[in-house]
Order: C-alpha cells, then sequence, then structure tokens
C-alpha cells in the first residue's frame, strides 16, 4: 500500500479518495480538514445554529464517509459531500420532529419580543438565522447552499437532484417567506 505522502506534495480529491480507500490514515486526516468546514458550515446554518447538533451531524457524515466511501466521481466531490450533508440533516430533523415538539423552540414571540432580543443581543443575524431554521427544508437548503455556502444555482441543482429552474422558484419562495417574516427588521440594521 503506497502511502498519500509518497505519492504526491499536493494530493488531489481523487488520490486523497484513493489513499483513504486503501486505509491511508493521513489521506483520511486531510480529507477532514479539507472539507469539515462546509459540512459543518452547513448543519449549523440548517438548524439555526445549533452548534452541538452541527458538531453531531459533521461526525456522522465524516464517519459514513470514511467508513463507506462510496463517491463514484459522477460528480464534483464537494457536491457529493453537500447532498450527504443534506440527507443528514432532513434525516436528524426528521427524527427531531417525531419525538420532539420543536415547533416552541425558536418562538420569538410578538413583534415587541423580537425588537427586545434585538436590544439585548445586538445581533439581527440571529433572528435571521432562526427565521431561515424554520423554513420547510425544500426552502431551506437552497438557502443555505446558495448564501452560507455559496455555491452556484447549477451546483444546487446537482446536489439537490433537480433543475435550475426548481432552485431558482425555491430561492424565490424562501426569500418571499423570509421578507413576509422579517419585514419589521428592515429599520434595525
Amino acid at each position: 500500500m503506497e502511502r498519500l505522502s509518497l505519492m504526491t506534495q499536493n494530493p488531489t480529491t481523487r488520490d486523497l479518495i484513493a489513499a483513504c480507500r486503501s486505509g491511508d490514515r493521513e489521506a483520511m486526516h486531510t480529507l477532514y480538514v479539507e472539507n469539515q468546514r462546509r459540512v459543518f458550515s452547513v448543519a449549523m446554518n440548517y438548524f439555526g445554529g445549533n452548534r452541538e447538533l452541527a458538531e453531531d451531524i459533521t461526525q456522522r457524515v465524516f464517519l459514513k464517509l470514511l467508513v463507506r466511501m462510496d463517491f463514484r466521481g459522477e460528480s464534483e466531490f464537494t457536491t457529493w459531500l453537500y447532498r450527504i450533508t443534506v440527507n443528514a440533516c432532513t434525516d436528524e430533523a426528521r427524527k427531531m420532529n417525531r419525538f420532539v415538539d420543536i415547533s416552541g423552540i425558536f418562538d420569538l414571540g410578538s413583534y415587541g419580543g423580537v425588537q427586545q432580543l434585538l436590544a439585548e443581543s445586538g445581533e439581527v443575524s440571529v433572528v435571521v438565522q432562526r427565521e431561515i431554521s424554520k423554513l420547510r427544508p425544500k426552502l431551506r437548503v437552497p438557502i443555505v447552499l446558495k448564501y452560507s455556502e455559496g455555491l452556484s444555482y447549477q451546483e444546487i441543482a446537482d446536489v439537490l437532484g433537480c433543475s435550475i429552474g426548481t432552485v431558482s422558484s425555491r430561492l424565490n419562495r424562501g426569500h418571499q417567506a423570509l421578507a413576509a417574516k422579517l419585514g419589521h427588521l428592515r429599520g434595525a440594521l
């Protein structure tokens, strides 16, 4: 078994994947270091800033990735990784909804309650992030991938397995839903 460090000074993602499949721990560590921020960021935004849950999802995604490494190379590695991450987040949200009523977790109360929260925390982003986390997954995921990860419409379409038109429509509906919920914040910035 040839070690990754002997193969190249700057291994490509394909080199890393091949080395991971042959059990190279250094390659596994490198793949994790290069990609864990992406996974964590999607999970963090998906769950409205819940750091513990985002860390748990990140661990699960990389455990699955390193145990099964079933990437076939039909798309970019990052597209495949985002897909696994979105699926893990969706699965976790389903589990949470099965056992716990989370409808009140992000309840910000009335208009006055939001203003008080803003005055206390000074962070509009907290309110925005929480409202994003309340969106249905079909609307939430494209928004997270677009604005948190900076993916293009085509890349989002590849991750979600849908057309660019569908991505555009979901982003538009997500924007409208957020505008309706966050319109009162226009003067708070």
